[in-house]
């Protein structure tokens, strides 16, 4: 709130110029003698009273009419909107007090004015201006006028019914995504909430399984590619993907027709020549000095009330007199350790509102006055104001100790508790001195100031702010003072003869022009004041409020100098202003826009006709061509044009020519856009402390088109750019800070706004307040919007604005916007003027803390640089590759385990053929031997068997299973049991039986809806004639809850093994052949597929006899397990290895540990194991909820000899493995890798598990970029896109792997990526049934090479990988062949061409943002759709939507086409803590995830 105009006026006009103006009782001519001229200064207000008309301000008819016109030409088209839970839709409040203001994007906070019609005088044509500037500056010879803009054409449309078909929607968004410029309107209604109640907070284990079989009751009924017909979502994406197959894909070509710069170099342009003046004091210090003493009484500043009432006239005595007792003050009088605290040279900061200008400049001059440099800045309103760490900063590098405040400022600082002020973020310890009268000292009669001459030491600091928030300060010398005083009094004529005098000023604080915007002009009429400094902010809202005032006059001005001239959208409030003023004496040559820098202080100004001034000039410039700094008349297309005023002539004395903007400063052409720059003496110096970036700025040296200095001075850029038109008059287009390149084209931020108020700034914007910035997302700028939605604005309303603005943006500036974000009322950080913090606006928005109301991304309109798709060689055929991999010298990828024919006794193999036999045989030799141990969640013994307890409660089973179930040899029996040893003993009571087991997880007892309907379908589906299970799974699987999700009446026999009679069975069967079925392996694939594989007796045998020799399993060990028994790796464990080897095993149901987390690991330690196995989800269990524990936890783990991993997605592994190292130190080199086939399920068994008898596993990084091409290529740790991979361990005994092409199925060479096929005696002998996919290839079992060894049968395990030779040796002696597996191949993603693993992606996006929890990823057509766990307030959830983009195509370079927010807990995750994906993708296509937020990119 204050006196200062423009921060440039601030030292200058009000507490410099007054000491070297013109007495005007001396002036002579047509001046009325006597009077006291007068400057008023009226400063930015910020409030009119009249909140209807607020937003008219940023009315410019032509502009409006541009954008009115450009948006009547689209034809109504919809696009999908976003859907919203409820909850998201309630904006937070608006906070009650509103700060006065009206403030738009832009940093100096009147920055958008819009143009009034384009007129004015037109330019004389000169014989020296090019040909084209004559096309280019035109006059218009209709008047000045402001009248209203056209109003929008059309009515409002309907919203789109919510019949609204599938197909309809799949038409409009294939016709809206086949056109670049996006359209309007409302979409589909939001289909997504309320539909389905949200499933149980816990994840669901397995939700339902894709495939459904036949007759199989469900409401959900699929079409032939397995989605849902109820889906409606579908409809919003179904052709989304139409745009993503344009061009984008390829690289941006620059336009050919571009325009190029035509005209010759412009050479420098010398300002008039400084006239010499005989009185010229020999600094400023020494004229306060002169009329401080010879005219005491004369008035220097006159400050107002908010009533408008004068309120206190500081004399230049007064001046004098108090800037004299403060620098004594500071000198003398302010100690610390007796040591005076400050001396000559040290910096001071000055906090002063801005509505008392007296004490500013009473402070201004004391320190001056005691050699002190003064460092203005903002009162501090709470320790988090916007941009308030980057003052600190500032402060603290410019060693400052003391800030000097008014009495009243100083009461309403924060304060600590202790009374004192608090110390703000960032900055250093301060001193806070009050300089109000009675704090000061009078000086004794002795002490006088060293007046020194004008010199080039600094005399005061300027802050500035850039574009990306640093704030840096400019240094100004006591020699640039002085000549800036003198350049001004020359070009403003305020000195005639030689005769220098003083000026009085007139403050118009903020508070004033908020209560009465005419203020201003009323203190010009009663001052009779000859010059006014204001912003076209002020001319503006004086307009609104003109009707009142009848009786003003400006007659008595002569200059009304518009301080923001330099933005070229003042030109609309210069022309309406003058429009209603001339009738009350304002005269055409009075308004005089001035331009101004930070670092060039001021650099032009438009003169009176009386001091010799050309006529004003306009131009009417294409946008088009401005974007390629091109200056170009608009010919063809009126629409987009920037109408821009002259900023007068350069100052007196000064050199100014215009450079190129990026790199060398080469001179412009004359019909380009370049950055201007001044030499003169009145420049800044320096940025204070910061040698490079000064070098630059104020050291530049412009050359000439073959690299010729033009001057041995250095030129300082002004940040501004702009042209030099006729008469030398300089035109200024943009600033530096609002310069936005986009694909090589300059768009400035102002403009942008400016279009996008023109769409409906009455309706929609709140106050106009509107941020437009940049930000970088692969390798370009890219431009986001953001707008304050009025608080009444409805979803329907936003999304339309937002719809219109984007096609206004991109038929006026041909750019796309990158993002569209709306925030609540008054939420955006604001600048200390009121103004939006644009800086502050984008780190918020970088950090995902904006809470946006609504966004609307555009990525694939504004994404053009993205990597061209790779085009696969459909040529090269398996033949070729071998004979490539010859000639490069490179095997053939292959490696093979131990022969187990040489490691183990035939004899004892046969023996141990059936695995019913060896229990028995167990149960006899080592009756008391135990087998098992089960812990339960407290760490305790659940329960134990020995092998004869074993055999006994087998035999029980077997007797009840004839009896009671009546079944026959070969019938398949369901085990539904909780991991247990009841579950292993029924298991070998069927082998007895001559039954085939199926283990099945029993459903949740919470979670019925999701998790029996999968119970339900492995028995339908594996057709067991009867369920082994206990009492209480009995009365839930026939329970009321049961009815509801399942028909319970349907159900086969049911058996209760709680308590069954002793029985020994007569005979136990025996199988006639090794081939026959042992048991059936069911499980459900992350891609949702369900499958049962047969295990012969063979291969179960086969597949012990491995796992025995690799573990080096025997009767005297002892094995902790915590892994889940139903399929894999954990039954095998768990049911079948215990009894073929003989070894104890310790058995940790990996569910206890959600009540306990540490007891796997305490189990490890308490029983001294040398070998544990566990999965994924168990290691990501015991790191996240171990790790702020490790101090109290004490476990030893040096028995421990390798801790096998069941894998999963690879990064994560390595990152938990690490994570799990550093918990507890021992586990560093323990953790090995153990591949099952269970993806593609269970085809293979295991094929690698690290033994002891090899080398350690090793982890290679490969470039994940290059893996998307299906190639490997190793590098350095730590490289960038890099990715560790663990090596899988030994190949198990009797285990043959080749690495195949994924297509030609030909073998690869060494450390090439293909399918991992195996052949080994314990392959499963193939699929009992698939549900899901009902085409699944015949030849996964029995798959043969394409060329080179034809003959050998292997089965496809699924996985990509690819084996290395590396330089150690194994127990053999022969190289160690490693084999690395890279992912899933059925997970992958075929996305542009490339291969790309969900898991990469995932990673990414949740190293995005703290309160992303998980993340799961799947396609949809051509699209990816991203949806993210929130772990936070629902009011984050939209800050996702553009991090998430972001870090997908700075990463991946791949465009996000849905981003969905979901709460925790709904992506679902299977018993092995893989996520099922293909699960989710069908629960959000049938409208069934409840999502708090679904975004759809464009």
């Amino acid at each position: 709130p204050s006196f200062i105009c423009n921060k440039k006026y601030k030292n200058i006009k009000e507490v410099l110029l007054p000491l070297y103006s013109v007495d005007p009782s001396l002036q002579a001519e047509n001046r009325v003698p006597g009077t006291s001229q007068a400057t008023a200064v009226a400063s930015k207000q910020q409030k009119s009273h009249s909140t209807n008309s607020r937003d008219e301000r940023f009315r410019s008819d032509v502009h409006t009419e541009a954008v009115q016109a450009a948006l009547a030409k689209y034809k109504e088209r919809k696009m999908p909107m976003p859907s919203k839970r409820r909850s998201v839709l309630v904006h937070s409040s608006v906070e009650t007090y509103t700060p006065p203001d009206t403030s738009s994007a832009s940093e100096d906070e009147g920055s958008l004015r819009r143009q009034g019609r384009i007129t004015s005088t037109p330019f004389q044509s000169h014989s020296n201006v090019e040909p084209w500037l004559n096309r280019v500056i035109q006059g218009s010879s209709t008047s000045s006028s402001a009248s209203s803009t056209s109003s929008h054409p059309g009515g409002k449309p309907a919203a789109a019914s919510s019949t609204a078909t599938a197909t309809t929607a799949a038409t409009v968004l294939a016709d809206l995504m086949a056109h670049i410029q996006l359209d309007n309107h409302s979409a589909p209604p939001d289909v997504t909430t309320g539909l389905v109640e949200h499933l149980h907070h816990e994840r669901p284990q397995v939700a339902s399984v894709r495939g459904v079989p036949r007759g199989y009751n469900s409401s959900i009924l699929e079409t032939g590619d397995g989605v849902p017909v109820n889906s409606r979502v579908s409809s919003k994406i179904q052709h989304i993907i139409v745009k993503q197959e344009r061009s984008i894909d390829s690289l941006q070509q620059p336009d050919p027709n571009q325009p190029k710069p035509e005209g010759n170099q412009v050479n420098v342009l010398k300002g008039e020549p400084v006239g010499v003046v005989t009185n010229w004091p020999p600094s400023l210090l020494a004229a306060l000095q002169r009329w401080g003493t010879t005219q005491p009484k004369a008035p220097c500043l006159t400050a107002l009330d908010t009533t408008g009432k004068a309120v206190y006239t500081l004399t230049y005595g007064k001046l004098w007199s108090r800037s004299l007792k403060l620098a004594y003050t500071l000198l003398n009088k302010l100690t610390s350790r007796n040591e005076p605290l400050l001396k000559p040279g040290d910096r001071v900061a000055l906090v002063f509102p801005n509505s008392d200008p007296v004490m500013f400049m009473v402070a201004f001059y004391g320190c001056l006055l005691a050699e002190l440099i003064p460092v203005p800045i903002e009162v501090p309103l709470t320790r988090k104001d916007a941009g308030s760490q980057q003052i600190g900063f500032l402060l603290g590098s410019c060693g400052v100790t003391l800030a000097l405040t008014t009495d009243a400022c100083q009461k309403g600082l924060p304060k600590a508790q202790t009374g004192e002020v608090v110390t703000f973020k960032g900055w250093p310890r301060l001193i806070w001195f009050v300089i109000d009268g009675k704090h000061l000292a009078k000086p004794t009669k002795d002490w006088h100031p060293q007046l020194r001459d004008a010199s080039a030491e600094i005399a005061y600091i300027e802050y500035k702010t850039s574009k990306e928030g640093s704030t840096v300060g400019i240094t100004i010398s006591h020699a640039s003072m002085l000549a800036h005083c003198h350049a001004l009094t020359q070009a403003c004529g305020y000195s005639e003869g030689n005769v220098m005098n003083r000026m009085h000023v007139i403050s118009i604080p903020y508070a004033l022009m908020k209560v009465n915007p005419l203020s201003w002009i009323q203190k010009v009429c009663s001052y009779k004041a000859r010059v006014a400094v204001v912003k076209s902010r002020d001319m503006h809202w004086s307009l609104l409020a003109q009707r009142d005032q009848r009786d003003v006059s400006l007659s008595s001005l002569r200059m009304l100098i518009v301080a923001d001239g330099a933005n070229p959208w003042s030109i609309s409030s210069c022309d309406a202003f003058l429009n209603v003023f001339q009738s009350r004496g304002l005269r055409p040559e009075v308004i005089c826009p001035c331009a101004s820098s930070s670092e060039a202080l001021t650099v032009a100004i438009r003169r009176p006709p009386e001091l010799g001034g050309p006529p004003p000039g306009k131009a009417v410039l294409s946008m088009n061509c401005l974007s390629y700094g091109v200056i170009r008349v608009d010919t063809e297309e009126k629409l987009s044009v920037l109408t821009v005023q002259d900023v007068g002539q350069i100052m007196p004395g000064a050199n100014v020519c215009v450079v190129k903007v990026d790199g060398t400063p080469y001179l412009c052409k004359a019909d380009e856009v370049g950055e201007i720059c001044v030499n003169s003496g009145t420049t800044g110096m320096a940025y204070f402390g910061l040698l490079g970036i000064t070098k630059n700025v104020f050291e530049a040296i412009p050359v000439t088109a073959t690299g010729v200095p033009v001057s041995d001075q250095p030129f300082t850029r002004t940040g501004l750019l702009g042209f030099v038109g006729p008469d030398y008059l300089v035109f200024v287009v943009g600033k530096l800070d609002g310069l936005i390149t986009v694909s090589g084209r300059r768009h400035n931020a102002d403009d942008v706004v400016a279009t996008a108020l023109a769409v409906e700034p009455m309706k929609f914007v709140y106050r106009g307040r509107i941020a437009v910035f940049s930000v970088t997302v692969l390798h370009d700028d890219r431009i986001v919007l953001v707008a304050e939605q009025r608080p009444d604005a409805s979803e329907e309303d936003s999304f339309q604005w937002m719809s219109r603005v984007l096609q206004a943006i991109d038929s006026i500036h041909q750019v796309g916007v990158y993002c569209l974000a709306l925030v609540p009322a008054n939420t955006l950080p604001k600048a200390p003027l009121g103004g939006i913090h644009i800086s502050e606006t984008k780190q918020r928005f970088l950090e995902g803390a904006l809470h946006p109301c609504n966004v609307l991304m555009c990525p694939h309109t504004c994404v053009t640089n993205l990597p061209k798709p790779r085009q696969k060689q459909p040529d090269v055929g398996p033949a070729s590759m071998i004979v490539g991999n010859l000639v490069a010298g490179k095997r053939i990828a292959q490696a093979s385990g131990r022969d187990v024919t040489q490691l183990e006794d035939n004899d004892q193999a046969r023996k141990f053929l059936y695995l019913a036999d060896v229990l028995q045989w167990r149960a006899q030799t080592t009756p008391d031997h135990p087998l098992f141990l089960l812990l339960n969640s407290k760490g305790t013994v659940a329960s134990t068997a020995s092998c004869m307890q074993l055999h006994k409660r087998a035999e029980r089973v077997a007797a009840a299973l004839m009896e009671k179930g009546r079944l026959n040899v070969g019938d398949h029996v369901a085990l539904v049991y909780p991991p247990g040893v009841d579950l292993i003993a029924t298991f070998y009571g069927c082998l007895y039986a001559g039954c085939i087991p199926i283990t099945v997880r029993p459903p949740h007892p919470q979670n019925l809806a999701t998790t029996l309907p999968t119970v339900k379908m492995i028995v339908e589906v594996s057709k067991s004639a009867c369920i082994l299970t206990t009492q209480v799974i009995t009365k839930l699987l026939k329970s009321k809850e049961a009815a509801a999700a399942v028909d319970i009446k349907t159900w086969p026999t049911i058996l209760d093994t709680d308590d069954m009679p002793k029985k020994k069975l007569a005979n136990i069967f025996r199988p006639t052949s090794p081939d026959m079925l042992a048991y059936l392996d069911f499980s459900v694939s992350t891609t949702g597929i369900l499958a049962g594989v047969k295990m012969s007796h063979a291969a179960t045998s086969a597949l012990c006899r491995s796992i025995k020799l690799q573990c080096e399993l025997y009767p005297s060990r002892q094995i902790a397990i915590c892994l889940d028994p139903y399929c894999g790796l954990g039954f095998a464990l768990w049911c079948l290895c215990s009894v073929y080897s003989g070894h104890q095993s310790i058995l940790v149901p990996p569910l206890e540990l959600e009540s306990n987390v540490s007891l796997w690991l305490s189990a490890v330690s308490q029983y001294k194991v040398r070998v544990t196995f566990c999965s994924y989800s168990v290691m990501e269990m015991c790191t996240k909820g171990l790790g702020t524990q490790t101090d109290m936890l004490r476990y030893e783990f040096c028995f421990l000899s390798y801790c096998v991993y069941l894998m999963s997605p690879v990064p994560l592994c390595l990152y938990f493995l690490f994570s799990l190292s550093l918990l507890f130190p021992h586990f560093d080199g323990l953790c090995y890798f153990c591949l099952w086939s269970h993806c593609q399920p269970n085809r293979l068994g295991k094929l690698a598990e690290q033994g002891t008898a090899g080398p350690d596993p090793t982890t290679v990084y490969v470039d994940m970029r290059a893996l998307r091409h299906d190639r490997v290529r190793l590098v350095e740790r730590g490289s960038p896109h890099s990715l560790p991979l663990m090596e899988s361990g030994k190949i198990l005994p009797g285990v043959k792997v080749i690495i195949a092409h994924t297509e030609t199925k030909g073998p690869l060479g060494d450390s090439h990526l293909g399918e991992i096929w195996v052949s080994s005696p314990h392959n499963a002998t193939g699929y009992y049934t698939v549900y899901g996919e009902e085409a699944l290839h015949a030849d996964h079992f029995t798959a043969r090479l394409s060329f080179g060894d034809t003959q050998t049968i292997w089965a496809r395990t699924g996985y990509l990988g690819f084996l290395r030779r590396t330089e150690l040796t194994d127990a053999s002696g022969e190289r160690h062949d490693a084999l690395y597996v890279v992912g899933s191949l059925d997970e992958t993603l075929e996305l542009r061409g490339m291969r790309y693993h969900p898991i990469d992606i995932e990673t990414s996006v949740i190293r995005a943002h703290k309160s992303i929890a998980e993340c799961a990823v799947f396609t949809w057509t051509n699209l990816l759709v991203v949806v993210v766990e929130l772990e936070g307030s629902e009011q984050e959830a939209l800050d996702l939507v553009a991090l998430v983009t972001n870090v997908v195509l700075e990463e991946h370079y791949l465009i996000v086409g849905v981003v969905v927010i979901v709460d925790p807990g709904v992506i679902p995750i299977n018993s092995r803590g893989e996520k099922q994906r293909m699960h989710l993708r069908d629960g959000f296509l049938a409208d069934q995830l409840d999502p708090i937020y679904v975004a759809y990119n464009m």
